[in-house]
C-alpha cells in the first residue's frame, strides 16, 4: 500500500469499497437475483462486470488518474440504473446500483483531487494557463 494522508486514505477506502460494492452488486444482480431471461447468466454477468475490472490495477496502486477515468466507466452503470428506475420490477435493484454509483463517483472525484494535490500532479488553474500564454505570446512581434 502506498503512503496516504489520513484524508486521502478515507476517500481512497470509500472510493475503493464503493467500486468493489458495485462490482459485487452487478454479479449478484445479474447472476442470482434477476438473470437475463434470454441469455446465459454467466455470459451476461461477465459482460456486465468486465468494465468494472479495468481500473482495479490502478486503484490498488492509488493512482489518482485511474480514479478519475473510472468515473467514465461508472456512467454506464449510472445510466443503466436511471433507465431501470422508470421500469416496473427491478426498481429496488436499480436504486442500489444508483446509490453505489453515486457514492463511487463522488469518492473517486474527491480522492483524485486530494491525491493529485499530494503528488503535485494536479492541473494548473485556467487563469494561470491564460496568464502564461499571454506572457508567451505578447513577446512575439505581430505580423
Amino acid at each position: 500500500m502506498v503512503n496516504l494522508t489520513d484524508s486521502s486514505r478515507r476517500w481512497y477506502y470509500l472510493a475503493f469499497s464503493t467500486h468493489w460494492g458495485s462490482l459485487l452488486w452487478v454479479i449478484i444482480w445479474q447472476f442470482w437475483l434477476s438473470p437475463h431471461p434470454h441469455f446465459n447468466a454467466i455470459t451476461m454477468t461477465l459482460l456486465w462486470t468486465a468494465p468494472l475490472l479495468l481500473p482495479i490495477k490502478g486503484m490498488l496502486k492509488a493512482q489518482p488518474y485511474t480514479f478519475a477515468w473510472a468515473n467514465f466507466i461508472l456512467m454506464l452503470y449510472f445510466l443503466h440504473a436511471l433507465t431501470l428506475l422508470t421500469l416496473a420490477g427491478e426498481q429496488i435493484f436499480a436504486a442500489v446500483e444508483l446509490g453505489l454509483c453515486l457514492g463511487a463517483f463522488v469518492a473517486n472525484i474527491v480522492f483524485a483531487r486530494i491525491r493529485g494535490r499530494e503528488l503535485k500532479t494536479h492541473l494548473p488553474r485556467l487563469s494561470q494557463v491564460e496568464k502564461e500564454e499571454q506572457e508567451r505570446f505578447s513577446n512575439h512581434s505581430k505580423y
